[in-house]
């Protein structure tokens, strides 16, 4: 699954926003959705939703699966500082390829990034910043060895972010979610660019709602929540696997399988 030999091999791509992100010959992927615009895709799917359901909190601890190019983490930052808010922040953010990090001092990031520079460079030297209002720590290693660290229930928001269940499965399955289950306050939400059907029973399966969410100009996404929540479409999951008695989350077991 994991091919380190292909690991440095990237190319660059402007997406639709104009703004750049990277495509992965390991994973055969792209970092962001080329169609959405890697920027645009941040702040709408992740990091405005996020806060939305959370604007009654000035702390917060986030936890960004994975930090690639770290586009999710800077534009929390970057929203913070537009919208002049005083929240509190501590993210923190796995990432297992260490020469990616630190390769993000010379990144073509988006204009919009300019102001956040000097943590970016801060970041990709000792993959840690902080400030009177942001912690920023880059966890070096492997997701699944980096949660099992974490502090039980500290965690609000998470950002699911990693590459696709398709090619990165093991940051998808029903026993993975659990791990993130057990760092999560009661209340905390998790926001994904994945809408499968396996991907919201794994979260299902392990207390969240389920909630779609829609913004403009962007394909729509999901919002998992431990709490009920109003003002997004909720998702009967139990109507769900009445009507698709077939659809199954991942399991660990089954990954392990199909690599052998």
């Amino acid at each position: 699954m994991y091919n380190e030999k292909l690991r440095s091999d990237k190319e660059i791509v402007v997406s639709k926003d104009g703004s750049t992100t990277l495509y992965s010959k390991e994973f055969d992927e792209h970092y962001h959705s080329t169609k959405d615009g890697a920027l645009y895709e941040s702040l709408e799917k992740y990091v405005k939703p996020s806060f939305f359901f959370k604007s009654d909190k000035n702390k917060l601890t986030i936890l960004d699966i994975c930090f690639g190019l770290g586009y999710n983490t800077f534009a929390t930052l970057y929203y913070i500082k537009k919208n002049n808010l005083k929240t509190k922040v501590h993210i923190i953010s796995p990432e297992f390829d260490e020469e990616l990090v630190r390769s993000l001092d010379s990144f073509d990031f988006p204009l919009e990034f300019e102001e956040l520079k000097p943590i970016i460079r801060e970041l990709s030297k000792n993959y840690y910043y902080e400030d009177e209002q942001f912690k920023i720590e880059i966890i070096i290693g492997d997701a699944r060895d980096s949660i099992i660290k974490l502090h039980s229930h500290t965690i609000d928001i998470v950002y699911q972010d990693a590459f696709s269940p398709k090619q990165n499965p093991l940051l998808w399955t029903k026993e993975w979610f659990s791990e993130i289950r057990a760092v999560c306050k009661d209340d905390a939400i998790l926001t994904t660019y994945s809408t499968a059907a396996s991907i919201r029973l794994g979260l299902y399966e392990n207390g969240f709602y389920i909630f779609i969410h829609r913004a403009k100009d962007i394909r729509y996404s999901t919002i998992a929540s431990l709490k009920m929540l109003d003002r997004e479409e909720y998702v009967d999951m139990e109507l769900k696997k009445v009507r698709n008695p077939t659809a199954k989350s991942m399991r660990d077991f089954e990954v392990y399988k199909s690599l052998k």
